[in-house]
């Protein structure tokens, strides 16, 4: 997961609900210490609810407490679509590519 310029890669799959919170809070948090900046692929993430945006808020939140940067990238149609209603797409700082509508 961490390579020698001490950033680090996980991909999250599947759903980042209420129900998987518990595991996606340690993948999440366990390699901070370890990891200068870490990047968090969501583009298999299939469900986002209120306790996923949660413990994104919250992962960046301690990043940030430990002077390190995480970055959330190549995020899912369900990422997007909670990240609009809760008005939060620029929240994180991070590039998002909003898909063209139909």
């Amino acid at each position: 997961m961490e390579n020698q310029s001490g950033s680090c890669q996980l991909r999250l799959e599947g759903e980042m609900t209420i129900f998987t919170a518990a595991d996606i809070r340690e993948r999440l948090f366990a390699p901070l210490p370890h990891c200068q900046q870490m990047d968090v692929d969501l583009s298999q993430v299939s469900e986002l609810d209120s306790a996923g945006l949660q413990l994104m808020v919250l992962a960046k939140r301690e990043a940030t407490a430990m002077g390190k940067d995480i970055r959330f990238a190549g995020h899912s149609p369900a990422v997007l679509d909670v990240l609009e209603i809760c008005g939060l797409t620029g929240y994180f700082g991070d590039p998002v590519v909003m898909a063209k509508g139909d």
